[in-house]
């Protein structure tokens, strides 16, 4: 679960450790691979004449000090990724850059976030950037991620920054350390409701009742929201009240004075970040598991949590999620059996629960390696064993021995290779992708000129907006971001994004 862990041990030196006591849920964070996602190649460029070359002088003040939680050398990506971009542009591409439906994509959008990088040069460069990052992180609902890069970056450094460090403590339950710096400094939030919570939070119920009274007085908080902290601060004079109406929209702060006092609000219907809140021990193990699903299908939460919730105890009851804790724990017990004949059997089963969720990759990730062990006698569920390699980071090696001679499967035996060109080409999509993977697949020539131009960060997250449009079915945007990924390094992404978006697609 996402306090206990990893998406996150961080890579930060030194005195940063002390900031970064929230692990990680992303695991390659606290577990760095040994190419992610596709190395960016960060070797200067080779002359090819003796003309002396240029030399572009930076004054030392206008460079800001690289930001990140992994760094550069284990992202492949340069700390100047962003330099000569418009912040403001960056941060539109941060906030709308769509990833939803490819682990692929999921992966790379974290790796740019997350990675030590500059902003770009200029006095108000810095700011928006990590907004946007802290933001998008959110979205994703990488609540630990966020709270760490906000402690890295410092969060009592302005209003902006602190609100997020705020509603990020929220919600992984680390609000104390938060609490106290809004008590020491009070100038951080001008909301009344924090420092009330914060001051009874901190056992200052009398300071906690006086700021309440202050507010009914000066009428600075909605009606609803008074009502919420009257019972959180006098609980005993609404034990045999009515409950309270719930929030449409609640902040964080709304979210966990409603579980304060006993009306918690279910956090399905809510941002994607409110299922962290589940994570913990004050949910039940429906709901953890729930909101761990929801975290893990966009990548930010590692498989290995989201096993450790389905063969924590035997299902409770029957349908939905306890099919698919039932269907977890009989693949498991089937793999620990070593027979071939009971694996066949319940590897059908336990990915049609999988692909129901959509947490097909996922699934590849926890099991490709013992996978990869054996052959299944059932042909289908060959072929199905086979194409879950495929979505694992085995894919390479898995594409060495294809379970049959069909089209498809040749396809993408040759497409996980990095050379479908050789191959009959099964669909539309199939041709398109062969395309951007052919040696001569032009780069857009915005994007060529963004290149050009050193403005990697951007280029890629055009990329990533290619891809997507391709995959809703422009397939000439597809053709040119898989060219792209290709041609800046991210050789592993394309490959892996295009296995996803073929395979996932079809089955």
């Amino acid at each position: 679960m996402s306090n206990k862990a990893a998406l996150f041990a961080l890579f930060l030196a030194g005195s940063a450790e002390a900031q970064q006591e929230p692990l990680s849920v992303i695991e390659w964070l606290s577990d760095p691979p040994e190419n992610l996602p596709g190395t960016v190649l960060l070797e200067p460029p080779v002359t090819e004449t003796g003309v002396q070359p240029d030399v572009e002088v930076t004054p030392l003040e206008a460079l800001s000090p690289p930001l990140g939680l992994v760094s550069s050398s284990v992202t492949g990506l340069p700390v100047d990724l962003w330099q000569n971009s418009d912040p403001a542009r960056l941060a539109q591409l941060i906030a709308r850059v769509p990833v939803k439906y490819n682990p692929a994509m999921q992966r790379l959008l974290f790796t740019l976030l997350l990675t030590e990088a500059r902003a770009p040069a200029g006095p108000n460069a810095q700011e928006p950037l990590l907004l946007a990052r802290l933001d998008r992180l959110l979205q994703l609902g990488a609540a630990d991620p966020v709270q760490s890069l906000v402690q890295l970056a410092g969060p009592t450094d302005n209003r902006e920054r602190f609100q997020r460090w705020f509603d990020a403590t929220l919600l992984t339950g680390d609000e104390d350390r938060s609490c106290t710096a809004l008590i020491a400094q009070p100038h951080l939030s001008r909301n009344y409701a924090a420092q009330i919570f914060c001051k009874a939070r901190r056992g200052d119920w009398s300071s906690a009742a006086l700021t309440l009274e202050a507010a009914h007085a000066l009428q600075v908080l909605p009606p609803e929201d008074l009502d919420v902290l009257d019972r959180f601060l006098s609980p005993e004079l609404y034990e045999d009240a009515e409950y309270l109406p719930q929030p449409e929209n609640p902040d964080p702060l709304s979210f966990r004075l409603f579980e304060a006092i006993g009306e918690r609000l279910p956090s399905a219907p809510l941002p994607r970040a409110f299922a962290n809140a589940d994570l913990r021990d004050v949910a039940g193990w429906k709901a953890q598991i729930e909101a761990a699903e929801r975290l893990t299908r966009i990548g930010a939460l590692t498989p290995n949590q989201l096993l450790g919730l389905y063969t924590e105890r035997s299902p409770a009851a029957s349908g939905a999620v306890w099919d698919r804790v039932a269907a977890v724990q009989k693949f498991e017990n089937a793999l620990e059996t070593g027979k071939p004949s009971a694996i066949a059997t319940a590897l059908p089963k336990v990915w049609e629960q999988m692909r129901s969720v959509g947490l097909e990759v996922p699934f590849a990730e926890l099991f490709a390696d013992r996978l990869s062990q054996m052959t299944l006698p059932d042909p289908a569920a060959e072929n199905l064993r086979w194409r879950i390699l495929l979505l694992s980071e085995l894919y390479e090696s898995a594409a060495l021995s294809p379970p049959d001679e069909s089209v498809e499967t040749q396809f993408l035996a040759a497409l996980a290779q990095g050379d479908p060109g050789r191959a009959r080409s099964p669909s539309p999509w199939a041709d398109a992708m062969a395309e951007g993977f052919a040696w001569a697949a032009p780069v857009p020539s915005d994007i060529d000129a963004m290149l050009a131009n050193g403005q990697l960060g951007e280029a890629i997250l055009e990329t990533m907006e290619l891809f997507a449009h391709g995959a809703r079915g422009n397939l000439v945007d597809l053709t040119a971001a898989v060219a792209t990924l290709r041609r800046v390094g991210l050789e592993d992404t394309a490959r892996r994004a295009a296995l996803n978006l073929l395979i996932l697609q079809d089955t």
